[in-house]
């Protein structure tokens, strides 16, 4: 017999597929982002993209306005609720796909993106506060953890979908598939997913009560601090995506095997969120986000020192990348876990913080790395490290110097 999840509005969804419906909304970004990975290239010649890595914008666009948005939407999830405000935000990813379909320039498809983007990022909003609305602790931790294993699939599987339809169609077809995912999602989430959001809980539309309640999230050092340090870690993962396909077609050659190499990667960081699930129960958040932060760190210094004295290789890049996903899964759902224990009172304003700070600063910082791709992977490398290192100073400050502690937070059900 499953057991519910039980929402404070009384609600109940079978944790299974709470755990599914949260993966298949994060998802929204994944397929928005990987899937077009290995047609990248052939848009921006046929838009008549002005410089090579010009083409890195239809990631970056996407990226930005998501993270940007988001800090809008955590008003509107508090108060017209969790499901409505996602509902409005599928039918906006529809139509942003649908606008990518049809879009005559380089321009117009970046406006798109951009649009599909903000709209979608009242999903990402909704979705975490519907988790804090169910759970909390530790059982909030795992939640993200399975949901963030099972949407791993997306990025493994995206870039080599994305493959397919080129080899079957235009790739304007890629966004047709987003569109009809969209869709699918609506008609799933407007069936089955309850509203967690109760009527005494809903919050007014007030101007002093958003600025206070984003004043407060800013204010709580663990809320604020591990948000900024988990940014700053996918400062470097987005670097990695939008210059990924440069990366292996220029670089390393290696052709139509992009999708292949892409997955090997990234399935290293669903491994991680799915044992995370795991062993979240015996070490605590802290403990495993402050560990796999220092391997981050350590690992991507090594790499750089072989990669600018020994030389780079294809399957070096390999290795030390995929201990790099492994560590950011991690880093990832417990370093969300942890800025969000102490906001249930706020979670959709919270989320939109977390999701603003995290999404926008990570955006950027990818982008900006990403634009010093010169052919080696040398500029990628060292935006792992030194995102890292700052990541790591940003923690040391939040704790007060006391890490790998255990705390009452970490054990809480």
């Amino acid at each position: 017999m499953e057991t519910p999840v039980k929402s404070s509005a009384q609600n109940t969804l079978p944790f299974p597929e709470l755990v599914a419906i949260i993966a298949a909304v994060m998802a929204l970004n994944a397929l928005a982002i990987d899937m077009m990975l290995p047609a990248l290239g052939t848009i921006g010649d046929e838009l008549d993209a002005a410089r090579d890595n010009d083409r890195q914008l239809i990631i970056v666009v996407y990226v930005v306005g998501n993270g940007i948005a988001q800090l809008f939407f955590g008003p509107l999830v508090d108060r017209f609720g969790r499901k409505r405000v996602l509902m409005w935000s599928l039918a906006g990813y529809v139509v942003g796909s649908l606008l990518s379909v049809v879009a005559s320039s380089f321009s117009l498809l970046l406006a798109a993106r951009a649009f599909q983007g903000v709209t979608t990022a009242a999903a990402r909003v909704a979705a975490i506060a519907v988790v804090r609305d169910q759970c909390s602790g530790r059982k909030m931790a795992q939640v993200m953890s399975l949901a963030i294993t099972i949407f791993m699939a997306a990025p493994i599987l995206a870039p080599g979908f994305g493959q397919l339809i080129l080899f079957a169609g235009p790739w304007r077809a890629i966004f047709f598939a987003l569109l009809m995912y969209g869709v699918v999602l609506a008609l799933w989430l407007g069936w089955r997913l309850p509203e967690t959001l109760t009527p005494e809980n809903r919050k007014p539309l007030r101007a002093d009560r958003i600025f206070n309640t984003y004043l407060e999230f800013v204010s709580h050092r663990t809320a604020i601090g591990y948000t900024i340090a988990s940014a700053l870690c996918f400062g470097a993962l987005f670097g990695y995506i939008s210059a990924s396909e440069q990366i292996f077609l220029e670089t390393f050659e290696i052709g139509s095997n992009f999708a292949f190499a892409f997955a090997a990667i990234a399935a290293s960081l669903g491994a991680a969120t799915l044992l995370n699930a795991r062993l979240v129960e015996r070490f605590g958040m802290r403990r495993l986000t402050h560990g796999a932060l220092l391997v981050f760190i350590i690992v991507n210094i090594i790499h750089l020192a072989i990669a600018t004295t020994a030389g780079e290789t294809f399957v070096l890049f390999m290795g030390f990348m995929s201990v790099s996903f492994f560590c950011l899964g991690l880093i990832g759902p417990n370093s969300t876990a942890i800025a969000m224990e102490p906001m249930g009172h706020i979670a959709g304003s919270a989320a939109a913080a977390n999701g603003f700070a995290g999404t926008t600063i990570a955006g950027f910082l990818g982008g900006v790395v990403a634009r010093f791709y010169d052919g080696t992977t040398t500029p990628i490398i060292q935006g792992f490290a030194v995102l890292g290192l700052a990541a790591f100073a940003v923690v040391i400050w939040t704790e007060r110097g006391a890490l790998f502690q255990f705390t009452q937070t970490d054990d809480s059900p």
